[in-house]
């Protein structure tokens, strides 16, 4: 049966909630951003209102105010968008059980074996994009194609309140003069990577050698190139099924600045026990870390490297990203947010390769140590031990990202 995937792009999701919830802002510039107070001071939706004065997701609160004085601000209300996701959702389930959410706002749904009911997947597009807006009073975009990646192109073409189709048999014309980096997989550091060896487009992706990918960009690389030529055959999820997690991660926005890489390194160790505490109850062990860091600019850089051996121990953790973090981190401007993540997953049971030097007896001696210590602050709360350099340490009452 051939695949029909849709996907499903709710418009300025927390703005349009908020203006559907609150009358008084019709016709106004709105943007939902964090509490400022908690340095939250940033935009995470914007109405079509602010978006025409070009007020963007992810600046600064006084930077969009400095666009548009007149924007209205208002502060988030997580349970009200959660609850609207979910009747969204509801609505998807009345066309078939494969959705897959990609966030609270969008979903990816495969409607091949709807259409003897329903009809084409252009009409059942259609059709949810106007049931949504009558019992939800929200404008949804809606992309369909043959596979994910495309759907998902399409849902971004054309906004708001729009159906955008991208077939098999045409999708070359419509979308390869496209550029790069409207393609869901190439991120602005790789576009800004493959704009410097003239690879502007998702047709001239498409097109690019294999091995300048593989030395670019890894494995990634080539996953680019299968996108960007139609070929991306991963399945649309049930809405029961739970896959397996492919990260684990944990950040933090720091209560001030962060000047020194002590503080750094005593943030990453906090960061690292939520870590290493969810990968044990996943029965999981990570092969590699990764560290993202957002500066006083907001400006956001991420570096990742390979452990020798698969752990979830979080002091190996911390001292794995804290090593990562020295060796890229240049101090061009104070820290600001810090995220570590245990990427590479595999099975705690899984076997590997055992070092020569005594290291991998180390480790599970060290492994074992962290599981006691995981199952006193289990019993008797979080507080009851504490890495020595957290107590008193500064940046430690900041909020979760």
């Amino acid at each position: 049966m051939a695949r029909s995937i849709l996907h499903c792009d709710m418009n300025n999701f927390y703005a349009s909630v908020e203006c559907m919830m609150d009358p008084s802002l019709k016709g106004k510039a709105v943007a939902v951003c964090g509490l400022t107070e908690e340095r939250h001071g940033v935009v995470l939706a914007k109405n079509e209102a602010a978006k025409a004065f070009g007020v963007k997701t992810g600046e600064a609160t006084w930077e969009a105010r400095k666009k548009c004085p007149a924007l209205v601000i208002v502060h988030p209300h997580h349970e009200l968008y959660k609850k609207y996701s979910l009747l969204a959702r509801e609505i998807y389930g009345r066309y078939t059980d494969r959705i897959e959410p990609f966030g609270l706002d969008e979903c990816w749904l495969d409607v091949g074996g709807s259409i003897r009911l329903f009809g084409q997947p252009e009409e059942i597009a259609d059709e949810i994009r106007r049931t949504v807006k009558a019992e939800l009073g929200l404008t949804v975009s809606v992309g369909v194609s043959f596979n994910k990646i495309f759907a998902k192109l399409g849902s971004d073409l054309k906004k708001p309140d729009a159906v955008t189709c991208i077939f098999e048999e045409s999708f070359r014309e419509q979308i390869w003069p496209l550029p790069a980096g409207e393609m869901l997989g190439v991120g602005p550091g790789a576009a800004s990577v493959l704009a410097k060896y003239g690879i502007h487009t998702i047709g001239q992706l498409a097109a690019a050698p294999d091995e300048f990918l593989r030395q670019k960009f890894g494995k990634s690389g080539a996953v680019m190139k299968l996108y960007a030529n139609g070929l991306d055959d991963s399945p649309v999820r049930r809405a029961d099924e739970n896959p397996p997690p492919k990260s684990v991660g944990h950040g933090l926005t720091a209560a001030e600045d962060i000047v020194k890489a002590g503080d750094v390194n005593a943030l990453m160790i906090s960061l690292a026990q939520d870590v290493g505490k969810r990968l044990r109850s996943a029965g999981m062990k990570a092969r590699g870390v990764s560290v993202t860091v957002r500066d006083s600019t907001l400006a956001a850089k991420e570096w990742q490297c390979r452990m020798p051996f698969p752990t979830a121990s979080p002091t190996y953790i911390a001292r794995e990203a804290f090593a990562l973090f020295c060796r890229s981190y240049a101090w061009a401007s104070p820290v600001r947010a810090v995220t570590v993540r245990a990427i590479d997953l595999c099975d705690e049971n899984d076997p590997y390769q055992l070092s020569l030097d005594g290291e991998s007896e180390k480790e599970e001696k060290r492994e074992r140590l962290d599981g006691a210590i995981s199952r006193i602050r289990d019993a008797f709360g979080s507080g009851a031990l504490k890495n020595a350099c957290l107590i008193g340490a500064p940046n430690r009452d900041g909020d979760e990202l």
